[in-house]
């Protein structure tokens, strides 16, 4: 395994990380504590949840994921050896069912002392902002909404004050955001600049070979302020498998139980991009999803690779892609692609 730090920070951390959205929902506990036994033998020591979690996110499912994670390491003793992230839910319908009012002081920590009870610790190495709450172009919006987005932002003051009294109670190490913009970004930096409070050293979005949309402006953000990228869905929801190519739908396939995760991913720009992506991982002879991660790898800007899996097939190869370099050849041949079908998935 290949290790870095959290920006800003002495928290080592393994390149790739393991993602566990489907633990409660496709994966059961059992499944899941195979996952992290594994996961821990290959040296990945970064664990990332969120209370909104599994997802498809409903009432009766709601923060199972942080639960089964807290069974294993009640079981298992192994909480000191993981450095652990999860998420407060941010705004939206999909979060009615946990709380509105968006990142008050009370929603904050209401939040946070749920996810310590249930993940079975006393504190998190890693805290984030899971979605901004006044409204931003994501998940299959190009474009900013600035027909619906709300007209007052976040209280970030108030927000990064209350995250500060949890800072220096030793209840949370570091604080991160997750699907933010670059004005987001910065105003929260420019924030804590100013009043001398906990920065944010991570930000959680998206990120893959069909959507490099973080490049536009985010990765610039990423560099000169040293907030690295923790990227996720860096296989498009199992599209850059190659796995959904010529109309396939595997059975049981997160496509195939929840098409509307992946609709972002299937259009035909996206479909061409996949196939010519996968004639260059099999002239390398890799798989696509081997050169899919291996791409993220080894962005200056990622501190780490969010993988996810439901089979351990699955998770074996994403872990093993940490070993696999792409030469300068193979890179320009991902760039020609990318120079002709430039970030088809929104």
């Amino acid at each position: 395994m290949k290790y870095t730090t959290l920006p800003k920070t002495s928290i080592k951390v393994s390149k790739i990380c393991l993602g566990t959205m489907t633990w409660g929902n496709q994966n059961t506990q059992e499944e899941a504590f195979e996952q992290m036994d594994y996961a821990l033998e290959q040296g990945v020591n970064f664990f990332d949840t969120a209370e909104l979690y599994p997802v498809p996110a409903t009432p009766a499912t709601y923060a199972d994921t942080e639960r089964i994670i807290g069974n294993w390491f009640q079981k298992t003793g192994n909480r000191d050896k993981i450095v652990l992230a999860s998420k407060i839910a941010g705004g939206g319908d999909y979060t009615k069912h946990i709380r509105t009012g968006g990142f008050t002081k009370q929603n904050i920590t209401e939040a946070i002392e749920g996810s310590l009870q249930r993940l079975q610790t006393d504190y998190l190495d890693l805290y984030q902002l899971h979605w901004p709450s006044r409204g931003v172009n994501c998940f299959g919006v190009r474009d900013y909404p600035y027909e619906i987005a709300t007209k007052e932002a976040e209280n970030h003051l108030e927000i990064l004050e209350t995250l500060h009294t949890f800072v220096k109670a030793g209840t949370i190490r570091a604080i991160g955001l997750s699907n933010e913009t670059p004005w987001g970004t910065m105003k929260y930096l420019q924030t804590a600049h100013d009043h001398n409070l906990p920065r944010p050293v991570t930000l959680q979005n998206s990120y893959s070979l069909i959507h490099r949309g973080y490049e536009v402006g985010l990765s610039e953000v990423s560099m000169r302020e040293d907030i690295g990228l923790l990227a996720y869905s860096p296989l498009a929801q199992g599209v850059l498998s190659g796995k959904y190519l010529d109309g396939k739908s595997p059975e049981g396939s997160r496509g195939n139980l929840f098409p509307r995760f992946i609709a972002r991913y299937m259009g035909d720009g996206s479909s061409e991009a996949v196939k010519r992506y996968q004639a260059i991982a099999k002239n390398n002879g890799i798989t696509l999803s081997e050169l899919s991660l291996a791409f993220v790898n080894q962005l200056p800007f990622v501190t780490s690779n969010i993988i996810g899996a439901t089979k351990m097939s699955q998770l074996k190869e994403n872990i093993g892609s940490i070993h696999i370099e792409l030469s300068k050849q193979t890179l320009q041949d991902i760039q020609e692609v990318h120079a002709m079908i430039p970030n088809p998935a929104p």
